[in-house]
């Protein structure tokens, strides 16, 4: 029997309807026969049942193909009934209805997943049937009798279900964004299953080996990496397969409310079961849905990246010789991993409730999870492929681009054509080369190539524009012809390079200005070179210089009065609605009123660029249906924050950093001053502004000759803002999905901590079982690229000091004056486009996005850029 759910509308909702095809039968929902054990209480999830058998009135339903089977077998769903939840009725995969206290006892059926997609199949004959429905008492058949004798569309059932399905998944609050509204559905479930030992299981399994497999192959070159999209592919069949493998048909009924499961009293035969079938239970708790499989995935992003601090770990034992404890290494890799949760959450309202802050890479994630759990399948602009089939379709083509250029054919990374007639052409090499220079005619067949500086699939076309603006004037343009004119000495080095060069052109050598301990030697330095930067690498820093002051402008002049009014507004935490002040939306409103819905409720224009809308107070259908659970107060974020200072302060107090504990203080206040807008510009354009750099400059000019402490800085002061920036995203995530504030905040720190601990120790198992590891004479390639690279970076900027680089007198100095051109640039643009209409050019240029998306050269190249644009 297939369950059609449908509330009646009035006062006193204590009743639903069941629309079916199999005969009348009577209900009595005040007995207490259907009250027992054994029968669906409401906010209860019966859950599929493979054996239930197919009415013998129905249609015949044909055999099911191979590729049938297969994709019921990924996309099957629990079955869900409506519920009442704390006065706030939402049923599965539906709007709120209108209505505050439904009755406590709904019944319901007791439907097998088989069922619903028999009756997809012969939809057409259902249609074609009168609907019957399912009695309740005389008191509540009046009541609907009285409530229903104006609509005369309910003498269908089938009809009013499926106006009722049309307005539920496009409410009038929904997203005015299309991207959004095509990739999250509008509805919750707030009875599915989420903490289950599946999910946790899971999710441990996920951080432990990933982390440990990221980091491990993190110190060899060339480097391989696990993705969390890898992830939230594998683990989807063990999910199925655990229930499988757990789940018995003859299981009692589950409650689940908010995520959490619900005791329930125990009859006289649940007493006396085995102890080990009661271990099977509890195993098999829920049902592997979305939501689970979005918790699984979300542990996987904050714990797959390696920890930056294990490299400066590795820096400091391999290249500056300290011999550090294990206490020193878990106490620095913890409290850099954990800082960013705090600065995450005290700023959820500017970053991830508005929704205009719609977060483009997880959009991708939603519609993995809706491909791989719904078996809906729209047809969209004439397509109709179904999800898993062009799913299948795309990993087929993915997996063949990535295996034939990287293994079988690797010149087709570099297609050089222009080179190929002038090859002995220095000139031609450095404007068309794509190696060594500025990529100007790109072809790539190697998406590796093409993803370098993140996917093209993920950015709104005007951030691309804004990016390839940016490379054209300043690397197209101006580098050449700064290289040609002989500008800071650039035409005697390559006009593109990741390297820094002496007075002869050849790779500056550190270890030359160096003592033997580590120590920065004037005479030595000056004896030996200064140093000199390509021309690409030069303007990288002024670019970077200009995306910093630009980063703060532009959020001031675009968000600064939304800002300013939400921080009078965030005194106290988002708390869950109980019905007082949340306004649900009956699905039936558009057609059972005929004036104008309340101001609240107007549909949004559909037609909204990302990017122009720059409100933080507007609220859409995914900020309506997450006030039903309980957010996570201010006090835990900031109960966080104080306990990982604490742990830094005692790391750079303790042990032989040397770094002050102001200097600690001051690396988080850049933090916390840039971070908003790294967010925000991350959140609208899936482009990140990365505060590396700056915080290498800052900690080299006010604690010059310190090359430790200059790592530990940067590793506070960076680390914090892109971790938080991540875990922002995955709040956006959990946002979109439904998932309760406080288990995700519970899932990300364990997660954490559990991938942190992971690292440390294989860290250091290699430590002692890798010979030479680090050094070029390491078996298998595990010199240490990464740590190597970021040794020299403290050595520039920790012991020669910026103060050389671009203090008074200095051959960069020029590049200073980019802080002013990146401070008043955005001003400019805010000027002449605030008033100019929505569509304007004005209104979509991005001077953060324009500057800050070069700090990829070097080492990305023209080639990067330029493919990435095209695709």
């Amino acid at each position: 029997m297939t369950p059609d759910w449908r509330t009646s509308q009035g006062n006193e909702p204590d009743s639903f309807e069941l629309t079916t095809t199999r005969p009348r039968r009577q209900l009595n929902l005040d007995s207490p026969e259907h009250l027992n054990s054994s029968t669906d209480p409401s906010h209860l999830t019966r859950h599929a049942r493979d054996g239930d058998e197919v009415d013998p009135g129905t249609t015949s339903i044909p055999t099911p193909s191979l590729w049938q089977r297969l994709s019921t077998f990924m996309s099957r769903t629990p079955l869900i009934s409506p519920s009442r939840c704390n006065g706030n009725g939402v049923s599965y995969r539906a709007v709120p209805t209108q209505y505050t206290d439904l009755d406590e006892d709904a019944a319901l059926s007791e439907g097998s997943m088989d069922d619903v997609r028999k009756r997809d199949k012969r939809k057409s004959t259902i249609n074609s049937q009168s609907a019957e429905a399912i009695q309740t008492s005389p008191s509540t058949a009046n009541r609907r009798k009285a409530q229903h004798s104006h609509d005369d569309d309910d003498d269908d059932g089938i009809s009013a279900q499926e106006d009722t399905t049309d307005e539920d998944e496009n409410p009038p609050d929904n997203s005015r964004y299309p991207q959004v509204r095509a990739s999250v559905s509008a509805k919750d479930d707030i009875t599915a299953s989420i903490s289950t030992p599946r999910m946790w299981t899971l999710s441990l399994l996920c951080a432990f080996l990933g982390s440990g497999t990221n980091l491990f192959f993190s110190l060899r070159y060339p480097s391989v990496a696990i993705t969390p999209i890898i992830a939230l592919v594998v683990v989807h069949p063990l999910g199925l397969a655990w229930d499988r493998l757990f789940k018995r048909d003859d299981d009692p009924v589950e409650m689940f409310q908010y995520g959490q499961h619900i005791k329930q009293s125990t009859d006289e035969r649940s007493r006396h079961v085995f102890a080990l079938v009661r271990v099977r239970r509890w195993l098999g708790q829920g049902k592997w849905n979305e939501k689970e499989h979005a918790c699984v995935y979300i542990s996987s992003n904050v714990s797959f990246g390696f920890a930056f601090a294990t490299d400066v770990i590795v820096e400091q034992t391999k290249f500056y010789k300290q011999d550090l404890s294990i206490l020193y290494q878990i106490a620095l890799t913890i409290s850099t991993q954990i800082l960013g949760y705090s600065f995450a959450g005290l700023t959820r309202r500017y970053l991830v409730r508005p929704p205009s802050m719609i977060w483009p890479a997880t959009l991708m994630s939603t519609a993995m999870f809706t491909t791989m759990h719904k078996s809906e399948n729209k047809i969209a602009n004439g397509w109709r492929i179904t999800r898993w089939k062009f799913f299948l379709v795309v990993f087929g083509c993915a997996f063949a681009w990535y295996f034939l250029p990287g293994l079988l054919f690797p010149a087709l990374s570099y297609f050089s054509v222009l080179t190929w007639f002038a090859p002995q052409n220095v000139v031609v090499a450095n404007l068309f080369g794509t190696s060594s220079g500025l990529g100007m005619f790109p072809i790539t067949f190697d998406w590796a190539q093409i993803a370098y500086i993140g996917s093209p699939v993920l950015t709104p076309w005007w951030a691309a524009a804004n990016v390839v603006t940016g490379l054209v004037v300043i690397m197209w343009i101006v580098a050449p012809i700064m290289y040609y004119k002989n500008a800071l000495y650039s035409a005697f080095l390559p006009m593109l390079s990741s390297s820094v060069f002496d007075n002869t052109g050849n790779p500056y050598v550190v270890s030359r200005i160096l003592t033997p301990d580590f120590l920065f030697d004037r005479e030595k330095y000056d004896a030996y070179s200064k140093v000199y930067l390509p021309i690409t690498y030069a303007l990288a820093y002024g670019v970077q210089f200009a995306g910093l002051s630009a980063l703060v402008t532009h959020t001031a002049c675009w968000y600064g009065p939304e800002i300013w009014q939400v921080s009078e507004k965030s005194i106290k935490p988002q708390a869950r609605d109980d019905g007082a002040s949340y306004n649900p939306i009956n699905a039936r409103y558009r057609r059972q009123n005929t004036e104008s819905p309340p101001a609240h409720l107007e549909r949004s224009p559909s037609t909204v660029e990302l990017g122009i809308d720059t409100s933080m107070q507007a609220e859409d259908v995914h900020s309506r249906l997450m006030r039903h659970y309980q957010d996570v107060p201010v006090s835990w974020y900031l109960a966080t924050f104080f306990a990982m200072l604490a742990i830094g302060i005692f790391v750079v107090e303790y042990y032989p950093v040397y770094l002050p504990w102001y200097g600690l203080l001051l690396a988080l206040a850049i933090t916390a001053v840039l971070y908003i807008p790294v967010g925000i510009v991350m959140a609208i354009t899936n482009q990140h502004s990365s505060l590396y750099l700056i915080c290498q400059l800052i900690c080299g000019t006010v604690f010059p000759g310190r090359p430790v402490a200059n790592m530990v800085f940067t590793t506070y002061c960076y680390i914090s803002s892109a971790q938080g920036v991540k875990f922002s995203s995955d709040l956006k995530l959990g946002h979109y999905m439904k998932i309760p504030p406080k288990l995700l905040f519970q899932v990300q720190m364990l997660a954490t901590l559990v991938s942190s601990f992971t690292q440390v120790g294989v860290l250091n198992w290699m430590f002692a079982n890798i010979p030479s590891l680090c050094s070029p004479d390491a078996i298998n390639g595990f010199s240490c690229p990464l740590a190597r690279v970021h040794f020299n970076g403290s050595i520039l900027w920790g012991v020669v000091g910026p103060k050389r680089f671009f203090g008074p007198g200095a051959l960069y100095r020029p590049l200073i004056w980019f802080f002013l051109v990146g401070a008043i640039a955005p001003v400019i643009v805010f000027a002449i486009g605030r008033r100019k209409p929505l569509s304007s050019i004005w209104r979509k240029i991005n001077l953060p996005v324009l500057f800050g998306s070069l700090s990829w050269i070097p080492p990305a190249t023209g080639l990067n850029f330029t493919s990435w644009a095209v695709e």
